[in-house]
């Protein structure tokens, strides 16, 4: 790939590493978790898809660290990582119907 004269280098990303990876999510964890329980969500910058799956790394590990269920979702842009909020113990709990007998 050519450069013309004038034109800046292209922004070109260095993936993290395996130690880096797993350091971002250690550091990131206790801030995601602090927001969660302050204001109930949390929004970064996520337009990589390395990115969202980092946050979504950051998202489970918080939900170990909190017990509770944690969504979280990425538009290409953003992801917001949430307190999930029908637990498990919250759904309403249907039992299934049986099926309608016809009698000859």
């Amino acid at each position: 790939m050519t450069q013309q004269s004038g034109q800046p280098p292209a922004f070109r990303r260095t993936p993290l590493s395996a130690e880096e990876r797993v350091q971002s999510e250690a550091n990131f964890t206790p801030l995601v978790a602090q927001y969660l329980r302050s204001e109930g969500r949390f929004r970064v910058s996520a337009d990589t898809p390395e990115m969202v799956e980092l946050f979504q790394g950051v998202a489970r590990r918080v939900g170990d660290l909190l017990g509770r269920p944690v969504v979280s979702y990425a538009n290409g842009r953003y992801i917001v990582i949430t307190l999930d909020q029908n637990p498990p113990g919250d759904l309403p709990t249907s039992q299934p119907q049986p099926l309608p007998t016809t009698e000859p």
